[in-house]
Formats: structure tokens, sequence, C-alpha cells
């Protein structure tokens, strides 16, 4: 049976884990801090829990350069796509709550509520608007989910990626036809699709700020490349991500929002109020500023989770002392190895996305040596699993082959991935 060592595991996610964070962990899990006791059994109210929570949110901030006076982070449940609910909830309440307090301003303190409340209905049927820009996969269920919640009335499809190929994801259309909404309450996209292997090549220029700060409300899903490159975080009112590609293992997600969406800036308006105005009220639980509120305490959190992000967090700042742009580099590397080795095979491989948008986290391309695709393929992951280079299998959903190529990935593992797509293409 093969060792630990033995393995380079290119999984989608979970992902690979440090194995020296594995290692600590696994201690901490019996006996944290010589306490008797495990990590996973300490009281979440603990003062240990509130410190290890505060120390990962504060080396999240340091690593990423996330200014802390600006934006809160928050650990919650419930996934990247439990954050597709959320952010709607939250964004959608956000616009309200401003429309609310200039009409009141507009109508005059002694307004009756019931014409506040007309007001505030026309205000709501005219203008809200949810944006999405559907680059794959995940954008999609994303934008299900908020036409799930809201309706179609109330969701704008900025773009949509299959439009212009075939019908099928592995571009990002140009910005120039982009229908952006007039004062959206939010403007989603997906910074990374894992499944598709495409990714935004950078921030997009038609979301910018104005010099004075204004511009749209910026919402990125970032769960697959979050930690990989710099992010010029003051773009985005809301980024989040799942833990478990770059940051740590399953069961934690993490939301930086930034602090004006939050209380005492705005309030959410009272679940009376949207349910008069025919808008979804969210679950306590994935209400920012409840969350906020407790420090992320307000329910049962996995610290043993939280613990995980930390200890990759503190090997990463570790490992670069220039934090983020020193795994951006190797995370670039490590991706032109790749993509070269596939690059030198144009008969034996076909890279799936367009070279002007390929991830660098997610490299997607089917083997097409022969012209017998299904059997190269499979030959090509057995051969590859043999020498130790698994979790190589496409998604269920697209096929073909992904190579995912997270913090994690030394190396050393991209330069055997690359010498075993050249020696197979030879042979």
């Amino acid at each position: 049976m093969p060792t630990r060592a033995d393995i380079t595991y290119f999984g989608a996610g979970p992902a690979l884990l440090p194995t020296e964070v594995l290692e600590t962990a696994a201690k901490a899990l019996v006996d944290y801090n010589g306490t008797g006791l495990g990590i996973a059994e300490h009281s979440h109210r603990s003062e240990l829990a509130a410190t290890i929570i505060n120390e990962a949110k504060a080396d999240l901030a340091s690593y990423l350069d996330i200014p802390a006076a600006d934006y809160e982070v928050l650990f919650m449940q419930g996934g990247g796509t439990g954050e597709f609910s959320a952010s709607v909830y939250n964004m959608v309440g956000a616009w309200v709550a401003r429309q609310h307090a200039a009409i009141l301003k507009d109508l005059g303190p002694d307004a009756a509520e019931d014409q506040v409340l007309a007001a505030l209905r026309a205000k709501v049927e005219s203008s809200l608007k949810l944006d999405y820009i559907v680059t794959g996969g995940w954008s999609l269920k994303a934008y299900q989910e908020a036409t799930r919640l809201l309706g179609p009335e109330y969701v704008n499809l900025v773009a949509d990626a299959r439009a212009d190929n075939g019908g099928k994801f592995g571009t990002i259309p140009d910005q120039s036809t982009w229908r952006l909404s007039k004062d959206a309450a939010m403007v989603y996209y997906c910074d990374n699709e894992t499944v598709d292997g495409v990714e935004f090549p950078e921030f997009p220029k038609v979301l910018a700020p104005n010099a004075d700060g204004t511009g749209p409300i910026v919402v990125a899903d970032m769960s697959s490349n979050i930690l990989s490159r710099r992010v010029p975080v003051a773009n985005y009112s809301l980024l989040f991500f799942g833990a478990q590609k770059n940051l740590g293992c399953t069961g934690v997600t993490v939301a930086a929002i930034r602090k004006s969406f939050l209380q005492p800036a705005i309030t959410q308006p009272s679940p009376a109020l949207m349910r008069k105005l025919g808008l979804p009220i969210p679950p306590i639980v994935f209400q920012y500023e409840i969350i906020a509120k407790n420090n992320s305490l307000y329910n049962t959190l996995s610290i043993f989770d939280v613990y995980i992000a930390g200890q990759v967090l503190k090997k990463l700042l570790k490992t670069y002392p220039n934090k983020v742009d020193g795994q951006q580099a190797v995370s670039e590397k490590k991706a032109n190895l790749i993509y070269s080795a596939l690059e030198s095979h144009p008969d034996a491989y076909k890279i799936v996305p367009h070279k002007s948008v390929r991830s660098r986290m997610n490299i997607c391309f089917r083997v097409t040596k022969n012209g017998t695709v299904d059997e190269s393929e499979k030959a090509f992951l057995k051969e590859a699993t043999a020498l130790g280079l698994t979790g190589l299998k496409g998604h269920r959903s697209v096929g073909g082959i992904r190579a995912s190529n997270y913090n994690s990935i030394p190396l050393e593992g991209a330069e055997k991935l690359a010498k075993f797509i050249d020696s197979f293409a030879k042979a």
C-alpha cells in the first residue's frame, strides 16, 4: 500500500492538506495544548475557542491585506452553496434598508406607514435587481438559487458564457457585452470555476469602483482560488469561500463583508416589513449582522475546522514573508509547468477552456491520443495512479481530466505530473 509520501493528490475538493498541519491537528484532536481535552471537545464559548477564531481572522487579514477597519471576517457553515442564498438574503435586505431610509427622508417624518410601504413596494417592483455573470457550473447554480428565492423578475443575467461558445462553458464574455443593471443590489461572479477550469484573469474593469468609492456592489465566490493570488479586496462588498480547497477542511465557510453592510452602519429590515414586500427572510444563521455581532459564535461552530484553517494560514505566513505574493508566484509556476507540458503535445491533449481564461487552480483537459478519448483517458488515469498521481478524474458533469493545482500541491508534484503528461504522450 502507498504511503502519504508516495501520493500527490490533485482532487478538486476536499483537497490535499499540508502534512505538517495534519500532524499538528492530530495531536490537538487528542490533547490540545496540554488541557487534557481534544480541541473538538472544548466549548465553542470558551476563551480558548475565541482565541483560535480571533487569531485565524487576524492571520487571514494579514495574509490577504484585508483592512480590518473596513471588513468583518465571519466563519459560517453551509459551504459556498449556502452563501449563494446568504448573499441574496443579506444584500437584498441591505438594498431595502437603503431604499426605506431614502423614502422616509423624502416623505418626511410624519408620513403615514401605509404611504411609506406603498412607495417602498413600488420601488422594489420597479428597481430591485441582482446581477449574475455566469461563466461556469457554480455561477450558474448561484444564479439559479437567486431566481428560486426571489423570482426571475428580480434577477438579471448579465452574461452567459455558453451563448458564444457552442452551449458550453470555457470562455468569459467580453465585458463590453455585459448587460449590467443600474444600481443593482449586488453583482455576483465566481472568480474561479472549479468544474470548468475558467478563472477571471483579473478583477473586471467594468466593475471597478469610481474615484469617490461609489460603484457596483460586487460579490465574489472565491472558494477555489482564495489565498493563491493577490485580491483587490477594496473592490468588493462581499467575498466568500469554502475552506476545503486552499484554506482547510470541509465544515467551515468564510465571508469577508464590508462593515458598511453591518450594524451600526445599516440594519437589516424587520421580518414583518420583508413579508409585506413579498421578499424572503433569511434563516438567522445566514444573517451576517447576527454572525458578526456574535463573533461567528451565534450557534455551535466547529472550532476544530477553524483551527485547521488557522494552522494553514500560519504555515503560509511562515513560508512566504511577502505573504500572498509569494504563493502567487509558486501557483503560477506550477500551472505554467502543467500547461506547457500539455501544449507540447497538441495531438495527444486538448485543453478545455480558452487560453485567456485558463484557471491556475483547476487545469481541465481531454486526452485525445490516437483519437480514442474514452480509452485514452482511462489509460491516462490508470498509469497516473500507478505513479501516485491521484484525483485526476474530471467532474462527473463534464468528464475529462482535471488537475487541481491548489496551494498544497508542492512544486515537485506539479513537475512530476508534467513529466508524466510528456511521457504518456510519447509512449
